[in-house]
Protein backbone atom coordinates (compact mmCIF):
# COMPACT_ATOMS: atom_id res chain seq x y z
CA UNK A 1 0.00 0.00 0.00
CA UNK A 2 1.11 3.56 -0.51
CA UNK A 3 0.87 7.10 0.96
CA UNK A 4 -2.33 7.61 -1.32
CA UNK A 5 -4.29 4.45 -0.43
CA UNK A 6 -3.39 4.35 3.21
CA UNK A 7 -5.13 8.11 3.58
CA UNK A 8 -8.13 6.56 1.66
CA UNK A 9 -8.66 3.44 4.03
CA UNK A 10 -8.13 5.61 7.45
CA UNK A 11 -10.99 8.44 5.88
CA UNK A 12 -13.10 5.65 4.96
CA UNK A 13 -12.22 3.67 8.97
CA UNK A 14 -13.10 7.18 10.31
CA UNK A 15 -15.76 8.01 8.92
CA UNK A 16 -17.50 4.23 9.16
CA UNK A 17 -16.23 4.07 13.02
CA UNK A 18 -17.80 7.41 13.58
CA UNK A 19 -21.15 5.95 12.23
CA UNK A 20 -20.93 3.01 14.61
CA UNK A 21 -19.98 5.63 17.08
CA UNK A 22 -23.39 7.58 16.87
CA UNK A 23 -25.37 3.99 15.86
CA UNK A 24 -24.19 3.18 19.55
CA UNK A 25 -25.44 6.67 20.97
CA UNK A 26 -28.66 6.23 19.02
CA UNK A 27 -29.38 2.84 20.81
CA UNK A 28 -27.70 3.45 24.53
CA UNK A 29 -29.90 7.22 25.07
CA UNK A 30 -33.42 6.95 26.13
CA UNK A 31 -34.09 10.91 25.58
CA UNK A 32 -35.40 11.71 22.21
CA UNK A 33 -33.82 14.96 22.76
CA UNK A 34 -30.15 13.01 23.37
CA UNK A 35 -30.45 10.95 20.24
CA UNK A 36 -30.38 13.88 18.53
CA UNK A 37 -26.96 14.61 19.46
CA UNK A 38 -25.93 11.11 17.84
CA UNK A 39 -27.98 11.82 14.68
CA UNK A 40 -26.58 15.16 14.57
CA UNK A 41 -23.02 13.88 14.33
CA UNK A 42 -24.00 10.66 12.66
CA UNK A 43 -25.06 12.98 9.57
CA UNK A 44 -22.28 15.31 9.10
CA UNK A 45 -19.26 13.29 10.33
CA UNK A 46 -19.17 10.18 8.67
CA UNK A 47 -20.61 11.03 5.21
CA UNK A 48 -18.18 14.09 5.17
CA UNK A 49 -14.90 11.64 5.83
CA UNK A 50 -16.27 8.99 3.37
CA UNK A 51 -16.60 11.90 0.81
CA UNK A 52 -13.42 13.08 1.61
CA UNK A 53 -12.05 9.69 1.10
CA UNK A 54 -14.00 9.54 -2.25
CA UNK A 55 -12.25 12.79 -3.24
CA UNK A 56 -8.97 11.71 -2.39
CA UNK A 57 -9.04 8.60 -3.94
CA UNK A 58 -9.51 10.57 -7.48
CA UNK A 59 -10.54 7.80 -9.73
CA UNK A 60 -13.71 9.72 -10.59
CA UNK A 61 -13.99 13.45 -11.31
CA UNK A 62 -18.32 12.47 -11.30
CA UNK A 63 -18.00 10.06 -7.98
CA UNK A 64 -16.47 13.14 -6.34
CA UNK A 65 -18.63 15.82 -7.49
CA UNK A 66 -21.45 13.32 -6.47
CA UNK A 67 -20.35 12.68 -3.24
CA UNK A 68 -19.43 16.60 -2.52
CA UNK A 69 -22.99 17.49 -3.40
CA UNK A 70 -24.31 14.50 -0.70
CA UNK A 71 -22.15 15.95 1.81
CA UNK A 72 -23.58 19.80 1.24
CA UNK A 73 -27.08 18.39 1.12
CA UNK A 74 -26.67 16.19 4.07
CA UNK A 75 -24.73 19.41 5.56
CA UNK A 76 -27.75 21.85 5.14
CA UNK A 77 -30.45 19.16 5.67
CA UNK A 78 -29.64 17.76 8.79
CA UNK A 79 -29.90 20.85 11.43
CA UNK A 80 -33.68 21.41 9.59
CA UNK A 81 -34.43 18.54 10.14
CA UNK A 82 -32.93 18.11 13.46
CA UNK A 83 -35.06 21.13 14.71
CA UNK A 84 -38.10 19.92 13.29
CA UNK A 85 -37.72 16.91 15.15
CA UNK A 86 -37.22 18.43 18.47
CA UNK A 87 -39.88 20.56 17.70
CA UNK A 88 -42.47 17.75 17.21
CA UNK A 89 -40.65 15.89 19.94
CA UNK A 90 -41.26 19.35 22.62
CA UNK A 91 -45.00 19.14 21.43
CA UNK A 92 -45.46 15.57 21.91
CA UNK A 93 -43.94 15.70 25.46
CA UNK A 94 -45.67 19.00 26.79
CA UNK A 95 -48.64 19.71 24.73
CA UNK A 96 -46.92 23.12 23.46
CA UNK A 97 -44.14 24.67 21.63
CA UNK A 98 -43.72 27.71 24.46
CA UNK A 99 -41.72 27.04 27.60
CA UNK A 100 -44.08 27.88 30.37
CA UNK A 101 -42.78 30.11 32.99
CA UNK A 102 -41.65 27.90 35.38
CA UNK A 103 -39.52 25.98 32.50
CA UNK A 104 -37.73 29.57 32.15
CA UNK A 105 -37.10 30.38 35.57
CA UNK A 106 -34.91 26.99 36.54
Amino acid sequence: MNAHQIIVAVLLWFGVISELICCLGVAATKNVFDRLHFTSAGNIIGPAMIAAAVIVDGSSAQAAIKAVFVTVVLLVASPIITHVIARAARIRETGELRAKAKEIEK
